[in-house]
């Protein structure tokens, strides 16, 4: 009996790195469906936006209608006109979910398939904060900057991501394949 306890309470506490570590092997394998149950995709499109956006205020709370109305107001067309910065869905890409677990931070809006296969092995997450309903953990990459997870619960041992938190900096830009240049030939004069 004291076994099944401890057993259960282990599971209960090592949820969310079973969870990080399926996210991880799903985006690996391409598994969208595994994805789904996985990750709270609107949760974590609503975390990337402002990361992603050049603006700083757009990391604070919006004000609050009663206390400033017309910043309120303000805010809220600010927020609805055409976002800064890259699409949040960019990183939603299984190729990029795996090169956010691999620690990759921004520059995995850059991962493709075939950077994928030649990866190196992936370092290993490690908790920043656990509680009973929420866990958070880290990947360092080789520069020392840390690509966040959180983890909220769902039932007694369901986890679930709701927030990536990327490394500060700029998202690289995608490189833009460029059409060849049409050569010109220029005529020689003839010689008689």
């Amino acid at each position: 009996m004291l076994t099944v306890i401890a057993s259960a309470v282990a599971s209960f506490f090592a949820a969310p790195v079973v969870a990080f570590f399926g996210i991880r092997s799903a985006a690996q394998v391409d598994d969208v469906a595994g994805l789904q149950r996985l990750v709270d995709f609107d949760a974590v499109r609503a975390s990337l936006r402002p990361q992603l956006s050049a603006r700083a205020e757009a990391l604070a709370p919006p004000p609050s209608f009663m206390t400033d109305p017309i910043g309120a107001v303000r805010r809220q067309f600010q927020d609805t006109v055409a976002p800064q910065g890259p699409n949040p869905d960019a990183y939603l890409t299984p190729d990029a979910i795996d090169g956010l677990t691999r620690g990759e931070g921004r520059a995995a809006l850059l991962r493709t398939p075939t950077l994928a296969k030649d990866a190196d092995p992936a370092p290993w997450p490690r908790p920043t904060y656990w509680g009973v309903n929420r866990a958070r953990m880290a990947v360092r990459n080789a520069a020392g900057a840390d690509t966040a997870f959180t983890f909220e619960r769902r039932g007694p041992f369901e986890w679930r991501l709701v927030h990536i938190g990327l490394p500060d900096g700029a998202a690289p830009a995608p490189a833009r394949a460029t059409a060849p240049r049409a050569t010109t030939t220029t005529p020689t004069p003839e010689t008689n």
